[in-house]
This record gives C-alpha cells, structure tokens and sequence, in this order.
C-alpha cells in the first residue's frame, strides 16, 4: 500500500526541501527532475498494479478510517496520474536544460504534481478539494515565472479566475454533504441516489461550472488565451497539458461516477456546449496569426470533444472521453513547448504534433478521433450519428488548416512570422526569434515528438487504460470494486 502514497510523498517531501535552495543552481533542478522522474515510476508501477490486481486503498498515516487521507487507485484515476506526470516531467526537463530563472521554479513544479497526484489518487471529496488547492496556488506562482509585466498579469487573471472556480467547487462540496452526509466517493455515489433530483441537480451545475473553468470550456474560456499567450513556454504546457485534467476527470468522475442519473439528464445541455466549444475554438484559431493564440483557442476546441464523448456517456462515450483527454494532452505538451524553437527538426515535431491534433494516422490523434466516430455510430438517432461524424471530420479539417498556417508562418517562412506573442519569442531567445534554439531543448522536443508517434503506432496499452476507465465509470458507486 506505501506504493500509492509515493507518486504524492516524492514530490511533496523533496519540493519542501528544494523551496529552501535556490532553482537556478542546475544541480537543483536535476534533483527536482530525479524526484519528478522517480515519482513519474511510482506511477507507472501503481497503474501496472490497479490494471492487474484491481483498485487499491488506504488511508495514509495510519489514521482510521473517516479521518486520515484515503487515497484510492482506480484505472481512471492512474490513467489521469500517468500522463499528468508525464507532462510535468517533460515540461521540468524542458526548462532545466534551458536554464531556470527562478529559484522558486522546480519547487513549485514538484508541488503542482503533488497536488495532481492527490486529486487523481483520493477516494475523498474534501482531500480533492484540498489537493486541488494546492495544485492551484503553486500554478497561480508558476503563471508569473519570469516576472514580466506580461507574465504577473496572466497570473493575476489566472488566480482571479480559478479562485471563483474554487470557491463555486467548495460550494458543491458542501451541498453533496449536506445530502449524504458523508464526502467519501463511494458512499455519496452510492447514497446520491436518494436525494431530491432539484438539488442534486443544482449540485452538478456548479460541478460543470467549477470544471468548465479550468477546462477553459465555452462559455468559461474567457481568461485561457490571456493565460496561455503570457505564460513561459515550460508552464504553459505544465498548465494546458496537466492541469487541465483536472477538469476533465473532475466531469468524469463526478458526473460518470458519482452523478450518473444527473449526467444522463443533462447530456443534451453538455453535448450542445461541446459542439459550441469545438467550433468556436476552431474558428477563432483559423482567425489568428499569433502562433500562441493559434495553439491557446485551439486547446478551447479540442476539450469540446471530451464533452461530447461524456455526453454520450456508456462504456464507449466514457472510453473516448479518457483517450481523447490523454491524446490531447500529449498533443498540447509537444506544441506549446515546440512553438517556443526554431530549427528543422523542431518543425518536424510541430508537424507531428499538428497531425495528432487534426487526427492524422499513424499520430495518436487519429485514436482519439476513431474513437469519438465510433462513438457517433453507436448513438440510436441516425441523425445524431450524421451529425456528431460531420463534427468530427469538420473540427479535424479547421484542425489542419489552422495547425499548417502556423507551421507555414513560423518553419516554411520565418521571417514572415508576426510579431506579437511574447511566449513565442520569450524562451531562449538570445539569438533572436528565428535562430536555431539550444541543441539539447531541441532534441528533447524530438523525441519527446518521438514518443507520441510511439503511442500512435503502439496503443494497445492507451486503449487498454481508456477502456479500464470507462469500466470504472459504467461501474458506479464511486468506482467501487
């Protein structure tokens, strides 16, 4: 059982001893990348176990049950651990290499892993809302990395936005103990059931709007182009390919999971704002010549396809919604960390990761998108099905347009790139915005392109992670055994 409280106690033990030294000092920052990485293992081993043996408990520090923190591993939630630290882990790398400007950068870096870890790995309610304030508050210091005037008012707008979705969460909280009087996952799932529907569905309401933020689902998306343009390259992908899923586990495991009836009760509402984001996100992307606000709205109408899956809902819609989540946070990871370079190969990488997004084989995209027609083809409305497929293949289409604009702009003619994005020209730029970045930050990019065509070609373990999900999911009763 120590197995699942490591991906949470590496991180959160090394992190308070790396706050103490100075981040800049590259032997800090390989240890907080070992800590990182060891932690990353931990995972990898915990989700081979839960995959194998089925679901863990425990409450740590020997604490009795109802008092301690009870932490529990399901495939869901290891699967939203795994990538979340791979995210983190290559975002770390990535600034290290180049050189950190803080000293309070791997510090903070390693506590927003352990708060992702807690929320992924909590069978509690109230732990999640702690451990989600912990991810919060050392994301909100991360935003203003670098201390631009730029970087201080994105994290300004970031923590202002997320506190209202903290507090509307909290609220929610306090409402399912209210109707169940108790915060353990399982038993509200299991107790939820015979509650009033009115405020049960007031409850999932401010669920849905508490995620929709951090998701930067429309209509929520308002704060994430500002956010993500003014962040550093390293924690934009922290903040879009990691923190982001916290909402969308959150949607999953509290409307999947947890509030299954209310789900079914408010597909059409979730599947209509789904739509709204794919092709709102699209459409502002096309519009863009900024390579950063491109890549920023374009994260808006991607997430638009985890609603639409989870809408649908089932063992199908649950399975496309964890791969597409996964998918597209690797898909993330690699453009906003390669949009920030300049080199050959580093349009290479762009490429693929563009392909992935627009769901071209073998990029792992086209999984996430297979996935979603399938899904399409199993509705009972024909019409339905018409409808969600034409989605798919137009939002897969705006995808690659706006996706080869951008390479167009920044790879085939650099000098004709425009100015503006102070993300895109801010890392390691010494030699100016069109010189060939550092040789090791560009090799990271390449393989860690490498490893996403990797997935592509080899998924059967995504699909057997994403299918284990959603059998937790169709399950019920808070992922019970």
């Amino acid at each position: 059982m120590t197995l699942l409280s490591l991906p949470i106690g590496i991180t959160w033990v090394l992190g308070t001893v790396l706050a103490m030294l100075d981040g800049r000092r590259p032997l800090v920052g390989w240890l907080s990348v070992a800590g990182l990485g060891a932690s990353f293992v931990s995972v990898i081993v915990l989700s081979v176990t839960v995959v194998q043996n089925g679901p863990l408990e425990m409450v740590a520090g020997g604490w009795p049950e109802g008092v301690g923190i009870q932490l529990r591993a399901d495939v869901l939630g290891v699967t939203f651990a795994l990538v979340s630290s791979a995210v983190i882990f290559f975002a770390l790398v990535y600034e290290v290499m180049g050189g950190v400007r803080s000293r309070t950068f791997p510090a903070f870096v390693l506590f927003v892993n352990t708060g992702l870890m807690g929320i992924f790995l909590t069978g509690d309610i109230f732990n999640f809302y702690v451990f989600f304030e912990i991810s919060m508050v050392a994301a909100y210091v991360l935003t203003g990395y670098r201390e631009r005037d730029y970087q201080v008012r994105a994290a300004f707008i970031f923590a202002i936005v997320n506190l209202i979705g903290s507090v509307i969460f909290l609220v929610a909280v306090g409402g399912l103990y209210h109707l169940t009087g108790s915060l353990d996952m399982q038993i509200v799932a299991e107790r939820i059931t015979q509650a009033e529907l009115a405020p049960t569905v007031s409850i999932a309401a401010a669920i849905l709007v508490a995620f929709g933020l951090k998701l930067g689902l429309f209509p929520f998306h308002y704060w994430l182009p500002a956010v993500y343009v003014g962040s550093h390259a390293s924690v934009v992908a922290i903040l879009s390919g990691a923190l982001a899923n916290i909402g969308g586990y959150g949607l999953l495991r509290f409307g999947g999971d947890i509030l299954p009836e209310v789900l079914a009760l408010g597909a059409p509402v979730i599947i209509i704002l789904g739509t709204a984001s794919i092709i709102y996100g699209a459409l502002q992307a096309v519009s863009r010549r900024s390579p950063a606000e491109v890549m920023a709205y374009s994260a808006i109408g991607q997430v638009g396809y985890i609603l639409i899956a989870l809408g649908i809902g089932g063992p199908i819609g649950f399975a496309a919604a964890v791969l597409y989540a996964v998918v597209n946070s690797l898909n993330k990871l690699l453009l906003f960390l390669a949009i920030g370079l300049r080199g050959p190969l580093v349009g290479v990488a762009f490429a693929i990761g563009a392909f992935s997004v627009a769901g071209v084989p073998p990029a792992p995209g086209f999984l996430g998108k297979l996935a979603l027609f399938r899904t399409g083809l199993e509705m009972e409305s024909l019409a339905n099905s018409i409808a969600l497929v034409t989605l798919i293949f137009l939002g897969g289409a705006l995808s690659f347009l706006y996706s080869f604009q951008v390479y167009q702009r920044v790879y085939m003619k650099p000098d004709q790139t425009p100015p503006a994005p102070p993300m895109q020209t801010d890392p390691f730029s010494a030699g100016g915005p069109n010189k060939p970045s550092p040789l090791a930050v560009r090799g990271m990019v390449v393989v860690l392109a490498a490893l996403v065509v990797a997935v592509g070609v080899w998924p059967e373990p995504l699909l057997v992670l994403s299918d284990g999900a959603a059998a937790v999911l169709a399950g019920g009763a808070g992922g019970a055994p």
